[in-house]
């Protein structure tokens, strides 16, 4: 599932194309399923003859101000990718809406899976609003964090995966994060010292700038792996630290890195480092 780094990359490719002013000329939807909101037939006549006003993130989301009173908001879940390509290139059979330009140019929204979904909707706080803080942002204070961990008292990693605490986080920077930062995904959020919290609070920005820095993180090369615009590959892999690295030493302390199940997920930690 793209994360905070990837969809940020996705919107800095799509600024970079011009498509700020661009009209939306026709859509074409080949699976309903695709549009949470409102229905196809209505996505469909609203959003025909807009201009893209802005293309902006939050969170996971992608968000259109089209030069109306609408929103188009994506979320690419596990699968999701945004192909821009001429009118004329062929369509795959995973490509389920395509939004047609006046530059000659498609917009097209391909999931394999089917777990992504477009919204066209005049307020956005229904579908953004439970999101937690941006994490990159200066709102996200030391103070900040340190009062909503130990309000909870939850598992750790789980606590970090959920949306509405910190907006944007996903399996592979809360992993880098946790090792970055020498805690145990399965401590408890209410049991973290100052110094702990402290250096959670650098590492959550410094993993996640990382991951821009080299435009996602892009593993293996099958159909649910991260591409931006154009199929083109984030250079992360290289500099994860513990994700995905079971077997191999610590870049730290050389001991094995681990795989363990937190909250259903994969995770990866070094038992050295990030002591329980």
């Amino acid at each position: 599932m793209p994360e905070l780094p990837e969809v940020q990359t996705i919107v800095n490719d799509l600024n970079a194309a011009g498509l700020i002013g661009d009209r939306i000329r026709s859509v074409k939807v080949y699976w309903p399923g695709s549009i949470a909101e409102p229905p196809p037939r209505v996505f469909v006549r609203r959003l025909q003859g807009q201009f893209v006003a802005a293309i902006r993130r939050r969170g996971k989301y992608l968000v259109f101000d089209l030069a109306g009173v609408d929103k188009l908001l994506i979320h690419l879940r596990m699968s999701g990718r945004l192909n821009l390509v001429s009118t004329v290139t062929e369509r795959s059979k995973h490509e389920h809406v395509i939004l047609e330009f006046a530059s000659q140019r498609q917009l097209r929204f391909q999931d394999t899976r089917k777990f992504g979904r477009l919204y066209l909707v005049r307020n956005p706080d229904k579908i953004l609003g439970h999101l937690g803080p941006e994490p990159l942002a200066p709102g996200f204070t030391l103070r900040m964090l340190a009062e909503a961990l130990r309000s909870r008292k939850r598992l750790l990693k789980p606590l970090l995966l959920d949306q509405t605490f910190i907006a944007g986080l996903g399996n592979i920077y809360v992993d880098e994060a946790l090792w970055e930062a020498k805690i145990h995904p399965c401590r408890l959020s209410s049991s973290l010292a100052g110094s702990e919290i402290k250096a959670l609070h650098r590492a959550v920005p410094r993993v996640l700038a990382r991951g821009l820095q080299n435009f996602g993180t892009t593993l293996g090369t099958g159909e649910t792996t991260f591409y931006s615009i154009g199929q083109n590959r984030g250079r992360n892999r290289d500099q994860l630290r513990v994700f995905r690295r079971t077997g191999l030493p610590c870049p730290r302390c050389q001991a094995t890195i681990e795989r363990l199940v937190v909250g259903q997920r994969s995770t990866h930690v070094c038992p050295r480092c990030q002591k329980l």
